[in-house]
C-alpha cells in the first residue's frame, strides 16, 4: 500500500466550519479512478479533488473532481479550494494556476493579502453560458416539496443552464427557499423521464435579496448531495442567466448559500458578455482545517 497526503479546507468562507468543505489530494499520481471514487465516497464531502501532472506542460495540473458517487466535469468550490491549497505550497505562477478538467481549462487567480498570505481564489468557468430545456412550475414544486405559488416565473421559466456542469435554476419566494425540502422520489421520477440529464438532476433555487445580492440553495440528492453549502459552478450559471436577461454587458453578484444548513457561504460572481458568449468568474476566501494521509 502507498500513502497519499490530503488536506481539507473550507471554501467560500473566512471562518472554520462554515462554507463548503473540500478534501485535496495534492499528489494523486498512482491512484486509479476507482481508488479516487472510493476515497471520495469514504470522505463523504460534496467533492474531493485529486491533483495529477498536466497533459499540457503550459498548465499547472490536471485535476479530477469526484463527489460521493461519480466524477464531475467541472465544479466551482473544488477549483477555488485546490487553487488555494496549491498556492500555499508555492505552486502558482505569478498568482495564477491553470487546471485541466474534463470540461476544459480553468484559470485560477489567487488572492493574497498585502503581506503575501494566500486568502482565496477566483476561478473562470471553462465554458460560456449555455441554456437548455425548461421545466414546469409543477416539476420544481414537486422536487423541492413546495406549493406551486412558491415558484416564480416573472423573470424566467425554470431552466437548465451550464458553464461546464448543468443545473436547473428556478427563482422562488423567500418563504419557499427557507422551506424547500428535496423529494428524492420526484427527483428520480424527473431524471428518469429526461434521458438527456444522464441521471444527474441538480436543482438551484434562489431569491433576490437586493439588486446585486442573492440567496440560494442547491439540492442534488441523486448524487448523494442532499444539500450543498456552496456551489460555485451553479452560481456562475445563475449569474450568467441573469446577465442574459438584463441586456447589460457586465454584472456582479454576491450569492449567499448554506445559511439554512448552518454553514454560511459567500460567493462573488462576475459575469460579462464576451466574443464567444457570456462568461463568468466566481471566487471567495478559504480556511485550512485538517491534514491526513490515506493508505491505498
Amino acid at each position: 500500500m502507498n500513502s497519499y497526503a490530503f488536506e481539507t479546507v473550507d471554501v467560500f468562507t473566512e471562518r472554520r466550519f462554515a462554507g463548503n468543505p473540500l478534501a485535496v489530494f495534492h499528489d494523486a499520481t498512482g491512484l486509479s479512478a476507482p481508488d479516487m471514487q472510493s476515497l471520495a465516497a469514504e470522505l463523504n464531502l460534496s467533492e474531493t479533488t485529486f491533483v495529477l501532472p498536466p497533459e499540457n506542460p503550459a498548465h499547472s495540473a490536471r485535476v479530477r473532481i469526484f463527489h460521493r458517487t461519480a466524477e464531475m466535469p467541472f465544479a466551482g468550490h473544488p477549483m477555488v479550494g485546490t487553487g488555494y491549497v496549491l498556492a500555499r505550497k508555492g505552486l502558482d505562477r505569478n498568482s495564477v494556476l491553470l487546471f485541466e478538467v474534463p470540461a476544459g481549462v480553468v484559470r485560477v487567480e489567487i488572492e493574497r493579502s498585502a503581506s503575501g498570505e494566500v486568502l482565496g481564489a477566483f476561478i473562470s468557468a471553462p465554458q460560456p453560458l449555455s441554456l437548455g430545456e425548461t421545466f414546469t412550475i409543477e416539476t420544481i414544486s414537486a422536487c423541492a416539496g413546495l406549493p406551486a405559488e412558491g415558484v416564480l416565473v416573472t423573470h424566467h421559466q425554470p431552466i437548465l443552464a451550464s458553464m461546464g456542469t448543468a443545473y436547473v435554476i428556478a427563482e422562488v419566494t423567500d418563504e419557499a427557499l427557507r422551506r424547500a425540502t428535496p423529494n428524492i422520489s420526484e427527483f428520480r421520477r424527473e431524471s428518469d423521464a429526461r434521458p438527456g440529464l444522464s441521471g444527474r438532476l441538480s436543482l438551484f433555487l434562489y431569491v433576490h435579496e437586493a439588486p446585486f445580492k442573492l440567496r440560494a440553495r442547491m439540492f442534488a440528492p441523486l448524487a448523494g448531495t442532499y444539500e450543498d453549502p456552496a456551489t460555485g459552478s451553479a452560481s456562475v450559471c445563475l449569474g450568467g442567466l441573469l446577465l442574459s436577461l438584463s441586456g447589460k454587458s457586465r454584472r456582479s453578484f454576491v450569492i449567499n448559500q448554506g445559511v439554512e444548513m448552518g454553514r454560511p457561504s459567500s460567493l462573488n460572481v462576475i459575469t460579462a458578455r464576451e466574443h464567444d458568449g457570456i462568461r463568468a468568474t466566481v471566487g471567495g476566501r478559504c480556511v485550512p482545517v485538517l491534514r491526513g494521509t490515506a493508505e491505498v
